[in-house]
């Protein structure tokens, strides 16, 4: 494995490591990191990339033609080294390409080549995924940014002040996590027109999963204070996340989610999930942009 990646731009430092291709912090002109800091105590992650599938599965296991493989949560990309093909000022390219190890969990020929890439204060990622083989591919991608709660510059205020802005109101229910992280029922949305006013007692039974938003973005912070926008225009499914009393806050647009408690179908009928033709390449993509007012 490589050294860590480090990107800068007028207002903005970004570091990733090669295992992943996640990153490690998000800094700004005056060195505020707005990333959280993986601290073990809480949890590691920091931004993993999602792939082949988001989310727990049943039994631990996804289903191809018929025939069961083992699959963590979340997929394996976020443990795996990645290759750096392509590194220059503000941008840079991370591959992980099928071996015999990804292919006892997922038994496919594809590449995933993850860019992120800076401009200004806007940091995008796309995560393309291509089907290197001979027969149809499904694949699931997404994104678990975990974000300083509080943000780094708001003046002192409390975690408890910082709200998520939506695009539009979100009135659908949202779905809750269930024993082994599957998808139970729905329940009445939290959300208030646009706005979701955060506290602890939002995630005492792990995520919110928004499977049906309005929004295709967000804006995360203190009104009138220095806050991160989230954008995610082709991701169909948000998730949001803390472990109460942490000091972070994840934001995660998702292409396919976890398991619906009772699924036991083909991993190809999960929703969300694209199938790939061979040697046809699908981006996904998601953008935050800091120091942003509401």
């Amino acid at each position: 494995m490589t050294d860590p990646v480090t990107l800068a731009s007028p207002g903005l430092a970004v570091t990733i490591s090669p295992l992943g291709a996640e990153l490690q912090a998000v800094t700004d002109e005056r060195g505020r990191d707005w990333l959280w800091d993986g601290d073990e105590r809480w949890w590691t992650g920091r931004a993993p990339v999602l792939f082949p599938t988001v989310g727990a599965l049943a039994n631990a296991t996804a289903r191809f033609g018929g025939r069961d493989y083992p699959m963590a949560q979340h997929g394996f990309a976020r443990k795996r080294a990645f290759a750096v093909i392509e590194q220059v000022e503000r941008s840079a390219t991370f591959r992980l390409e099928a071996d015999e190890d990804s292919k006892a969990h997922y038994p496919f020929a594809f590449r995933l080549d993850v860019t992120h890439q800076l401009d200004g204060t806007t940091l995008e990622t796309v995560s393309q995924v291509t089907n290197m083989g001979d027969v149809p591919m499904p694949a699931g991608a997404g994104y678990h940014p975990a974000l300083r709660w509080p943000l780094p510059g708001t003046g002192g205020a409390s975690r408890f002040e910082h709200i998520l802005r939506f695009d539009a109101d979100e009135p659908e229910p949202i779905r809750g996590v269930i024993a082994g992280g599957l998808l139970g029922g729905e329940h009445p949305t939290p959300i208030r027109e646009d706005t979701l006013a955060l506290h602890d007692s939002l995630f005492e039974n792990d995520a919110l999963v928004l499977d049906r938003p309005n929004s295709r973005g967000l804006w995360y912070g203190v009104p009138g204070q220095p806050g991160v926008r989230v954008d995610f225009a082709d991701m169909p499914y948000l998730g949001i996340w803390t472990k109460p009393g942490a000091g972070y806050l994840c934001i995660e647009p998702w292409h396919s989610h976890a398991d619906d408690a009772g699924f036991s179908g083909e991993f190809a009928e999960k929703p969300g999930i694209v199938t790939l033709a061979p040697g046809e390449s699908r981006d996904f993509a998601m953008a935050l942009t800091f120091g942003v007012l509401l």
